[in-house]
């Protein structure tokens, strides 16, 4: 891989289809990244769970938090670098280093000014705004608290949105390592500062004034992240100019692509925000609960989908760029079984194990049993999104990456309905997990449709007949996997007991036995991408 400027210079030869070599290389790099990012993430959430537990105050944090990611999401970072990277990746691809310096750079004082301005409309109108989130089970200490959290935290709107143009000039460079490792550092950050202010905190509702300290460690952290994406730029000797081109018009291109982009993700991040929301008509610590189940489930997306998708979006863009329908179809069709032969067997493995792994990852402090209880029915459900979710993710790109940013946006739009009607209709007879079914069913209607729109668009081939043969093998893999491990985890259960080292021992070697039994049916059926992934391992063994 080439980070140098002169390699975009010349047109390059028609990429090859990835599968392995660069791309599955990339992948393997983004998700060891990614991987790393992810566990210092629950290391973060571990930690605050057991100084916060799922309380009143940690539900208010969760909401203040959510609505700024929110309004983040929606008006950039995701949204922008969806809309900007094809257009950067052209300019770059063309050969026209000068006019891509110059659409980032003016990109990025519009984003400075704009951003800089909606922050401080939201910390001004906080105390009107926030309320409309709560529910009847928030009283006004509750409200008071969101109140003040969500005012710590709004810049990190504007934080957000620069560091997701940063990252967007470094991944069509395809430097994919410091954008998967900031975010390590980023939590890192929040775990030490949250340490260090947490004693100079006292009283309030439920000890809700200690939460002050993880809000300021978030947006101290965020600040850091943004500084390591600046500071990376450095090694593709990319600088920002200090001037604004009014006259460009791919400004006007970006944001015309990023305004379908942007209503569709944001429609996309808004369910999360709605399982809080409606969390508040269940109980007052139902928000954070699934807050906490949220962030387990999260673990292997990023490690798998988050990781396929992102490093070939920017390869899914040279393609569309040439018009290389052919490669665009292989590569989807490959990335999508590679998101399956991860994400099914990390479904089934959760499904079956689902207290045990939250009692082992929170319960401590002030998480107790109630709290583990509601955190691992968020949690079982929540398992059962994890491939339509990842399948998503990828199919999205795909249409960004062909410039289609609508067809996503109307389907999306079509799934925060289905998941609003599902959720209104099962939250009272099944409490949190009706809220999580609403999810599940909204994610699986969104893949098919999205799944039947760009099979339309690559004149009905998109190698399903091979991905959903594959995908039978990975299911029927998958629940020898759910089987052996659940009957370890039962037999150490019993001989060790549950305490924290019997814990880790038992879920550890059902986890062992469960993957370890997957991956010999997964290569004695034959999953091509399966023994691609074996072909990497072992070429990486050799080289150690």
């Amino acid at each position: 891989m080439s980070s140098s400027a002169e390699a975009f210079a010349e047109e390059p030869p028609p990429p090859a289809p990835p599968g392995g070599g660069r791309v599955a290389r990339n992948t393997a790099i983004f998700s060891i990244a990614t991987g790393i990012s992810r566990v210092a993430g629950l290391g973060r959430e571990i930690l605050a769970a057991g100084f916060f537990g799922t309380r009143g105050p940690a539900s208010a944090y969760t909401i203040a938090s959510q609505v700024p990611n929110l309004v983040a999401n929606l008006f950039a970072n995701a949204a922008l670098s969806a809309a900007f990277v094809p257009v950067f990746t052209e300019l770059l691809q063309q050969g026209r280093r000068k006019e891509a310096v110059r659409l980032a750079s003016t990109l990025f004082w519009l984003l400075l000014i704009g951003l800089g301005a909606i922050t401080a409309v939201f910390i001004l109108g906080a105390g009107l705004i926030m309320p409309l989130f709560t529910g009847p089970t928030f009283g006004s200490a509750l409200d008071h608290f969101t109140v003040s959290f969500s005012r710590i935290l709004f810049p990190i709107v504007m934080l957000i949105g620069l560091n997701g143009l940063l990252v967007g000039v470094l991944q069509s460079y395809e430097h994919f390592t410091i954008p998967a490792i900031s975010p390590a550092v980023w939590n890192v950050v929040i775990i030490v500062l949250m340490v260090l202010l947490k004693p100079h905190f006292h009283g309030g509702y439920e000890d809700g004034e200690k939460v002050y300290a993880l809000s300021i460690a978030l947006l101290a952290a965020t600040f850091v992240q943004l500084g390591m994406a600046f500071a990376a730029l450095g090694r593709i000797d990319f600088r920002l100019q200090m001037s604004i081109d009014w006259g460009d018009p791919r400004i006007r291109q970006v944001f015309v692509l990023m305004l379908p982009v942007t209503i569709g993700l944001g429609i996309v991040n808004l369910d999360q925000l709605i399982n809080s929301v409606f969390g508040t008509l269940v109980d007052k610590e139902a928000p954070r609960a699934i807050d906490n189940a949220f962030r387990i489930y999260m673990l292997p997306q990023g490690l798998f989908s988050v990781s396929v998708a992102t490093v070939l979006f920017p390869t899914l863009s040279r393609m569309a760029a040439i018009r290389d329908a052919r490669s665009m179809r292989r590569a989807v069709g490959i990335g999508m079984r590679q998101i399956n032969l991860l994400l099914i067997p990390s479904t089934a493995f959760i499904a079956v194990l689902t207290t045990p792994i939250v009692r082992l990852v929170f319960e401590r402090g002030q998480f107790n049993s109630q709290s583990t209880s509601l955190v691992a029915e968020a949690l079982f459900w929540f398992a059962f999104s994890l491939p339509f979710a990842g399948v998503n993710l990828l199919l999205t790109r795909t249409f960004f990456a062909v410039q289609r940013p609508w067809i996503p946006t109307r389907l999306a739009a079509m799934n925060i309905v289905v998941d609003v009607i599902v959720s209104i209709g099962l939250y009272k007879p099944f409490g949190i997990a009706g809220l999580i079914i609403g999810t599940v069913v909204a994610n699986a209607v969104m893949t098919g449709l999205q799944l039947l729109r760009l099979r339309e668009g690559f004149n009905g081939r998109l190698e399903g007949a091979q991905t959903t043969m594959i995908t039978a093998r990975i299911l029927l893999a998958s629940a020898l996997l759910a089987g052996v491990s659940w009957v370890v985890w039962r037999l150490l259960a019993d001989l060790l007991g549950q305490t924290l080292p019997a814990e880790i021992v038992s879920i550890g070697l059902a986890g062992a036995a469960g993957v370890f039994v997957y991956a010999r049916a997964v290569l004695a059926m034959r999953v091509p991408e399966a023994h691609q992934v074996a072909r990497l391992i072992r070429a990486q063994l050799g080289r150690a």
